[in-house]
């Protein structure tokens, strides 16, 4: 299969190397997902010789994706992180387990850094509404309860929701 190309924007993620391995783990934790291309870069770039710069397009949960081992760039960082919405606290639970495997660290908030070095959120779909409701106190109840978490808890977040 190859990947989808009809995305007009599409993520692009440049790994110091791993960008293939990275690809597949991510494809073994979401569903309609796969490695679709692992192409090497036959010039020669600012990166290395002919073939050492492999380009990897991948899909994750049916959106396409394409990485890039090229050498040391720039490393991942807070600046950028990838959202996954969860339905329920189960799905909350699968995700934030498989992405810490292999070393991976929880953040705060929901955020933790997979073991190559890429931020992700996995949140409850229902937080934006909680976060943005009408009532100011609503919000805030919801927001502090955020900021005590390290992996949200979605029976905690409802309570202050409706506390």
């Amino acid at each position: 299969m190859t990947a989808t190309t009809s995305a007009k924007i599409y993520p692009h993620l440049w790994y110091a190397e791993e960008a293939e391995e990275a690809a597949r783990f991510y494809a073994s934790i979401f569903a309609d997902s796969r490695v679709d291309r692992v192409a090497p870069l036959l010039s020669e770039s600012p990166s290395g010789p002919p073939g050492s710069v492999k380009v990897v397009d991948f899909t994750l949960l049916g959106q396409r994706f394409q990485a890039i081992t090229a050498g040391p760039h720039h490393e991942f960082n807070d600046a950028i992180s990838l959202v996954v919405s969860c339905s329920d606290q189960e799905e909350l639970d699968r995700y934030w387990d498989a992405l810490l495997q292999g070393g991976g660290e929880p953040q705060a908030c929901g955020w933790l850094i997979d073991r190559f070095g890429v931020r992700w959120q996995i949140v409850p779909a229902a937080l934006d509404e909680m976060m943005r409701d009408a009532s100011p106190e609503r919000s805030k109840r919801v927001s502090d309860a955020v900021l005590k978490m390290v992996k949200l808890d979605i029976a905690t977040l409802e309570a202050a929701y409706r506390s």
